[in-house]
């Protein structure tokens, strides 16, 4: 599933490219996770103003409204200055004065969904319980700690939950960790607030990070522009099972928490 990374490099890969546009149509495939929710001729007329990211959505802000683009596991988008005709896992197109944003979705766990603005009921739906954005000034060092004393979670679940801080997912939340040197099983309000102070640090340089490298590609995603990711290539601990770390030289080891694979070395990351 793209994660905040790659939600934030198909942003900026579209953004620029759709500001000012007029919608001039929507075409629609199969159902998506959600409905629309708006007729697509109302959409018609319609300028974009911006294109902005709150956790893993997409908010493509309208002078009359908003579109809420969730990616779910195989979605990726594009904008074609030359568009090609609608193909079979093409279940949303906009067609603008400057091009067409295409949402290619072979699993169909994506949705393109309407809100009149982001205070809705449609909106707040989707994005009201969501935390702070971790790359963002509101994600502080005390507000993760305070978070923190509160939760017997184990910390892993504690950050993909979402709830103190968003965006943080499978990947990222193993790679932070590793760099914190914090096991993910560890409760969360037990670990102090110097280990917390460490994974604040090392989310925001983790989340950093995968941007700059165009998010991870493990199965499906491509950015805006058609292009893998590269940060798989050099995680620390995902998808490591059995190599050597990269810091100390141990095995790699995994386990499951949530359904979720996790990964982690049992010398550098401490109980």
């Amino acid at each position: 599933m793209p994660e905040l990374p790659e939600v934030e490099v198909t942003r900026r890969g579209v953004a620029d490219a759709m500001a000012g546009a007029v919608i001039e149509s929507v075409a629609l495939g199969k159902a998506l996770r959600w409905p629309l929710g708006r007729p697509p001729e109302a959409l018609h007329g319609l300028r974009v103003l911006a294109v902005r990211r709150r956790g893993k959505y997409l908010l493509v802000d309208l002078d009359h409204g908003m579109l809420l683009i969730h990616l779910g596991m195989s979605g990726s988008l594009r904008f074609e200055h030359q568009a090609e005709p609608q193909g079979v896992h093409d279940h949303f197109m906009l067609m603008t004065s400057k091009g067409t944003l295409r949402l290619r979705d072979p699993r169909r766990f994506g949705a393109v969904v309407w809100a009149a603005s982001e205070a809705s009921q449609e909106a707040t739906r989707l994005l009201g319980r969501l935390g702070v954005e971790p790359l963002g000034q509101d994600f502080t060092v005390p507000g993760l700690i305070a978070a923190m004393q509160s939760s017997r979670l184990p910390i892993k679940q504690f950050l993909l939950g979402g709830r103190a801080v968003v965006g943080v997912g499978n990947i990222y939340a193993s790679e932070a960790l590793f760099l914190a040197g914090i096991r993910p099983t560890v409760r969360t309000s037990s670990i102090g607030p110097l280990r917390a102070r460490r994974l604040h640090e090392a989310i925001r340089s983790v989340l950093a990070r995968a941007v700059e490298r165009g998010g991870s590609t493990l199965r499906d995603f491509a950015g805006a522009d058609g292009n893998a990711g590269h940060f798989q290539l050099e995680a620390h601990v995902y998808g490591r099972e059995g190599l050597p770390c990269r810091s100390c030289g141990a095995p790699i080891r995994s386990m499951r928490q949530g359904q979720r694979s996790t990964y982690y070395c049992q010398h550098c990351q401490k109980p």
